[in-house]
């Protein structure tokens, strides 16, 4: 996979920037994308804002093919009065953006988004989702979140949730295209907007990390990503990947009175 050319969103901190240096490191040319311009060095940066149609598409005018893997990581935090940036930026935009690329990825290029645990509701969302993924204009977008009375929470567990299932949706068209997509799902990460998750989550989300022992690092959810892109991964196709210090495999224990399966 050396000298492979990479596209990564969400690139100025956080998993998209420790992503960005480590594909880097082992030789690749990467293009990273952000609101925000890095503070580290990349082979190109191209500034974009994925709530804005109009700067997604310039952005789009601005990469050169052929790309060999994409990585959606860009995101936006559970705030306050953000309920229709969260929704454009991490679903909407995300893929919008993806389908502009489309015809600039080689055969055989690997496409990654980043979910999220806190998508794991999509069992129960999946009527919403579809309503969401239904959407076209800004004013169909005030209107959704007004109807379907979403908070901030709300929308960034519905983003990802859409996000988690539109990789799904998605692969058996890919696959015509000799194209593949996987998605990453993180439990609590130790970035910048941990406190958000913080306040958005509460209670909830501490006991999760009190009993993982930690929260994830940046680090560790790029090398996942960064396999993915690779073709060591190319028989995974459609598939979420839960990256969580075993927050899942608690909450499952939990519900489901696992204990009775061990030994003491």
């Amino acid at each position: 996979m050396n000298n492979s050319n990479i596209v990564v969103t969400g690139a100025a901190n956080g998993v998209g920037a420790e992503l960005c240096k480590l594909l880097r490191s082992r030789g690749h040319r990467v293009t990273g994308l952000d609101i925000a311009e890095p503070k580290y060095d990349l082979d190109a940066f191209i500034r974009v804002d994925l709530s804005s149609e109009s700067s997604i598409a310039a952005a789009l005018e601005q990469l050169d093919g052929p790309i060999d893997g994409l990585c959606n990581v860009a995101g936006v935090p559970p705030r306050q009065g953000l309920e229709t940036t969260i929704l454009q930026v991490n679903f909407l935009g995300l893929r919008r953006f993806t389908y502009g690329l489309m015809d600039k990825l080689k055969e055989g290029a690997s496409i990654v988004n980043l979910a999220s645990r806190a998508g794991y509701g999509w069992r129960e969302a999946v009527d919403q989702v579809k309503r969401l993924a239904a959407v076209r204009t800004a004013q169909e977008l005030e209107t959704f979140i007004r109807d379907e009375n979403i908070d901030p929470a709300r929308a960034y567990n519905l983003s990802k949730e859409a996000v988690i299932l539109w990789t799904q949706a998605e692969t058996e068209a890919l696959l015509a295209r000799g194209l593949r997509m996987n998605s990453v799902s993180p439990g609590a990460v130790a970035t910048d907007i941990l406190d958000d998750f913080s306040r958005a989550f509460g209670d909830k989300m501490a006991r999760n990390v009190e009993r993982a022992g930690r929260p994830g690092t940046p680090e560790e959810v790029a090398e996942v990503a960064a396999f993915l892109l690779s073709p060591a991964s190319g028989w995974m196709k459609g598939v979420d990947i839960p990256l969580d210090g075993g927050m899942g495999a608690f909450n499952l224990s939990d519900a489901l009175e696992l204990s009775a399966l061990r030994l003491s």
